[in-house]
C-alpha cells in the first residue's frame, strides 16, 4: 500500500509540475502577443497620422499668368478629405486599443469570461474594418490623384502635376505611408484574430478552453 500511495503521490507531482508549465508557457505567449500588439498598433498609429498631416497640410501656389495665382490644395480632390478623416478616426481607434494592450502587457490572463470573449470578437471585427476601410480610402485617393498625373478630356480636369509637381510628389509620399499603414493594419488583424481564436477548443466547435 505504501508503494502504491508513493507512485500516486509521483504523479500528482508530476501533473502539478506539468499544468505549471503550460500556464507559464501560455502566459509568456500572452505576454508577447500583448507586447506585438503594441508594437504593431504604434507604427500604425505613426503611419496614419504621418499620411494625414501630409496630405492634409500639402499645398502650392503657381503664377498662371502675370499676377493671376492658382494654389492647389489637397481639397481639390474630393478623396483626400476623406482620407485625412479616415485616417484620423482610424488612428484615434488604434490609440484606444494601444491603451488596452499596453496594459494587458503588463497583466495578461487567460479570457475565460463570456463577456471578455465578446469583447475580443468586437476588437478583431472592428480591426477588420479598419484595415478594409483605410484600404479602399488609399486605393480611391490613388485613382483620384492619377486624374492630376494624367488629366481627363472627357471630365474637362487638367493636368496638375506638370505644374504643381512638390504638391503631386508630396502627395504620392502621403499614399506610400498609407499603403504602409496598411500592411501594418493587416498584421495587427491577424495578431487580433490570433488572440481570439486562441481562446477557443481546438477539438470542440466555437466552445472557450475549459481551465485546466
Amino acid at each position: 500500500m505504501k508503494g502504491w500511495s508513493w507512485v500516486s503521490l509521483e504523479r500528482t507531482k508530476s501533473s502539478r509540475t506539468s499544468l505549471a508549465s503550460k500556464e507559464k508557457k501560455k502566459t509568456i505567449m500572452g505576454y508577447w502577443a500583448a507586447k506585438t500588439e503594441a508594437l504593431l498598433r504604434v507604427c500604425a498609429i505613426l503611419l496614419l497620422v504621418l499620411t494625414a498631416c501630409l496630405v492634409a497640410m500639402d499645398a502650392q501656389t503657381k503664377l498662371i499668368v502675370y499676377t493671376y495665382a492658382k494654389k492647389a490644395t489637397f481639397r481639390d480632390l474630393n478623396a483626400l478629405p476623406v482620407l485625412v478623416y479616415i485616417d484620423g478616426v482610424v488612428a484615434g481607434y488604434n490609440l484606444l486599443q494601444l491603451s488596452r494592450c499596453s496594459v494587458s502587457a503588463c497583466y495578461k490572463r487567460e479570457i475565460q469570461s463570456p463577456l471578455l470573449k465578446n469583447l475580443s470578437w468586437v476588437h478583431f471585427l472592428l480591426d477588420q474594418v479598419a484595415v478594409y476601410i483605410v484600404f479602399a480610402t488609399t486605393v480611391a485617393s490613388t485613382q483620384a490623384s492619377l486624374l492630376a498625373v494624367t488629366g481627363s478630356k472627357a471630365m474637362q480636369w487638367m493636368k496638375l502635376c506638370n505644374r504643381y509637381t512638390r504638391f503631386c510628389f508630396q502627395i504620392g509620399g502621403a499614399l506610400l505611408c498609407g499603403y504602409a499603414a496598411c500592411i501594418v493594419l493587416a498584421l495587427t488583424s491577424f495578431l487580433s484574430a490570433y488572440n481570439l481564436f486562441r481562446l477557443y477548443s481546438p477539438t470542440k466547435f466555437l466552445q472557450l478552453k475549459s481551465k485546466q
